[in-house]
């Protein structure tokens, strides 16, 4: 498997990281942990370097299980991520007490990177005020992380002040994939942090796996390239290519995705993309959006309706289920309806248009996703 160093700390990882977030489970909800511990080990064993769990992940329960999974020798073998829970810090101690609590968890006393997890404006602001770099220097003279980091959900803005906070940045975990290279950190905040040595952790690479069971005519752009490599392949290639990019993690929930992404990451150097793939990549992100019907940004200047209509909600919504293989919005629009918030409230006043700096025909928008999705 190819490895890759982390800027400025020298420190080597496996392209492929483990992500703990989507364990096997039983039918009880729970995780099955002999199977999950046999998956984490296989993977270590062919290479893995890169474990990350986070302390909401499985409802509490996949730092304990990953601290079993690494006994018997495996931890001295891992880079291990946790995460701190900022919505759960009220105060400057509970960072520390957090940290002892996974810790202990996990079995080990020290992660190697330990992240504010899904940072975003508030949560800088709550994070300053509660003096995150003070907590940081303290966990690092006791020998608790070594290595401090952050992961991210948020705009191209608030990425850029976050990095400008703090010189001291390892590490930073940013959702991409083919279809956001223009949202969140987006890839010139991923340049940036190549610019600043700071290592780049990719999640959410196959976009929740959407992208790994793309609908029937993004399916026929890849079918139609001369190379012919799985959509999940395709969305990995896309990232791996990328010098920034450290690791990707993927959430392996069962055994077959283990191995299938071993076989994908068994690779001895970094693919340099043909323009042939560049140009495949942009075809494959234009028939996906092409499928998209609003367009809408989620910036809210149409809230509050006075009716109650939830408008971002429904539009991402519809948005999102149509980027899907089934396209349907049906489950998700009864369930906004359910929360009285449907288009069918919608009384035509028109003041979302007028506020919508995309000038997107709302109410007309409205009316069709209502009749498609009743």
């Amino acid at each position: 498997m190819l490895k890759t160093m982390f800027p400025t700390i020298d420190r080597e990882s496996s392209m492929l990281g483990f992500g703990c977030m989507r364990f096997p489970c039983k039918p009880d909800g729970k995780i099955d942990e002999a199977e999950a511990i046999r998956m984490v080990r296989h993977a270590i064993d062919s290479g893995v370097t890169y474990i990350d769990t986070a302390y909401p992940y499985h409802g509490g329960e996949s730092e304990i299980v990953v601290g079993k999974a690494l006994q018997d020798g495996y931890r001295e073998k891992v880079i291990l991520t946790t995460k701190l829970p900022c919505w759960k810090v009220e105060k400057y101690e509970d960072m520390m007490n957090i940290l002892d609590e996974q810790l202990q968890k996990l079995q080990t006393d020290h992660v190697d990177f330990y992240i504010l997890h899904a940072m975003n404006k508030d949560r800088l602001k709550q994070m300053q005020a509660l003096d995150y770099k003070k907590f940081f220097a303290e966990a690092l003279a006791q020998g608790k992380i070594r290595y401090p980091g952050f992961s991210f959900h948020d705009d191209y803005a608030c990425f850029m002040d976050i990095l400008n906070d703090w010189d001291q940045w390892k590490m930073a975990q940013v959702q991409m994939n083919i279809l956001d290279d223009e949202n969140q950190a987006t890839l010139e905040g991923i340049r940036e942090c190549g610019k600043r040595g700071i290592g780049v952790v990719i999640m959410e690479p196959l976009r929740g796996g959407l992208l790994a069971n793309p609908p029937a005519d993004v399916k026929a752009v890849y079918e139609a390239f001369e190379a012919k490599r799985s959509p999940v392949e395709w969305a990995f290639r896309y990232l791996y290519a990328m010098p920034e990019v450290i690791t990707i993690l993927s959430g392996m929930s069962n055994w077959e995705q283990t191995t299938d992404n071993l076989r994908i990451f068994d690779l001895t150097e970094r693919p340099v993309l043909t323009d042939a793939e560049n140009a495949l990549f942009k075809q494959v992100k234009a028939t996906y959006m092409a499928r998209t019907k609003t367009r809408c940004t989620g910036c809210e200047y149409c809230q509050p309706c006075p009716m109650g209509v939830a408008i971002p909600r429904i539009f991402r919504g519809y948005d999102g289920a149509m980027l899907r293989a089934d396209s349907s919005f049906k489950d998700g629009y009864a369930r906004i309806i359910k929360d009285e918030a449907d288009s069918s409230r919608c009384v035509e006043c028109r003041q979302c248009e007028g506020a919508c700096p995309q000038h997107l025909p709302i109410v007309d928008l409205l009316k069709e996703i209502h009749e498609a999705s009743v």
